[in-house]
């Protein structure tokens, strides 16, 4: 600022009158002191600035590199953190990079409240995160931690999804499961529920996984290795989420069984993987946009009013039918 009054022959606190823009200068000094600033490359500091007012009115987000739906999510929270006044700093976990050095960086960077996006890290940690500072999780919920929580139903998402295959004429359909991901202990028990409910308890199966293609890999392989010893395949498989049902999708093509002429599969999250597979995927879409809009609603609003308790929204899912499930196989009902 000293270095544009030098230059535009006025004073520092003339200069900070035109960048806040407030009255006080003329029109001729307000573009004369612009000019300037504009030839010396000077911007505003305005994180500098919320400092100064002890606020950096910024949501820090925490999130998995390796999770296509996540992508989603912070596609919709950048508009609505900046339609409400608010900055976005992201921070991801990866194999190498635990959640709570993301977080702990996050709060380094004076972030005001956090956003976790499908959190993995244990209930304790959730626990004291909200104790330190507003949070917000996302597809994962803790009972009694003292954060938001934004999620989608779970199990009417499932139920959209195995009363479908039934309806296809589907008997012998298996669950890959999530492993300890978010909503995978919803799904699996909603999965069983369904199984239950249409008579066919004695043959449900959950395999073991976790939310990876290499889960789904694994998976195929297994069937596959099944069907050499003579046992069938299933004729529909529901997996834990996207990239599961996208490496089902590999290990059984490449191995020459048709989707969904042989066997049917079923993803959830509808992320924008299952726009990109050769044959479009059938999956549980969950709303990323509103789950975003939501989320950046609750930290703005405990910000702004810090004696709001923490709130849960949960949103309806939708099954979204594409290529890969179809009618069960001829013969195998």
């Amino acid at each position: 600022m000293a270095d544009v009054a030098a230059r535009a022959g006025v004073s520092r606190a003339l200069v900070s009158i035109v960048f806040r823009n407030q009255p006080g200068a003329s029109e001729e000094t307000r573009e004369r002191v612009l000019k300037v600033a504009d030839e010396i490359g000077y911007r505003p500091d305005s994180a500098a600035r919320l400092l100064a007012r002890g606020r950096s009115r910024t949501l820090g987000v925490m999130f998995t590199v390796q999770q296509p739906f996540h992508t989603n999510l912070i596609e919709g929270i950048y508009p609505e953190a900046e339609r409400l006044g608010y900055e976005v700093l992201l921070s991801g976990s990866t194999r190498s990079r635990s959640e709570e050095k993301a977080v702990e960086a996050l709060l380094s960077h004076r972030c005001e409240a956090l956003i976790l996006l499908g959190s993995f890290a244990e209930p304790a940690f959730l626990q004291e995160l909200g104790r330190r500072t507003v949070a917000v999780s996302v597809s994962r919920r803790v009972p009694h931690a003292h954060v938001d929580f934004v999620h989608s139903a779970e199990g009417k998402g499932v139920r959209q999804a195995m009363d479908h295959l039934v309806e296809l004429g589907h008997r012998r359909i298996v669950h890959i499961d999530g492993g300890h991901g978010p909503g995978s202990a919803e799904r699996r028990r909603a999965y069983r529920a369904a199984m239950r409910r249409h008579g066919l308890e004695s043959g449900a199966r959950v395999l073991p996984g976790d939310h990876t293609e290499v889960s789904g890999i694994e998976a195929g392989r297994t069937f596959l290795a099944e069907r050499e010893q003579g046992r069938p395949l299933p004729t529909a498989v529901l997996a834990g989420n996207d990239r599961c049902a996208m490496g089902l999708l590999m290990s059984l093509t490449r191995a020459g069984v048709e989707v969904p002429r042989d066997l049917s599969v079923v993803g959830y999250d509808d992320s924008h993987l299952s726009h990109l597979m050769p044959i479009g995927l059938t999956t549980v879409r969950q709303d990323a946009v509103l789950m975003a809009e939501h989320a950046v609603r609750y930290a703005v609003e405990r910000l702004e009013n810090p004696e709001l308790q923490p709130r849960e929204a949960v949103l309806e899912p939708k099954l979204v039918v594409r290529g890969s499930s179809g009618p069960v196989p001829q013969g195998a009902a």
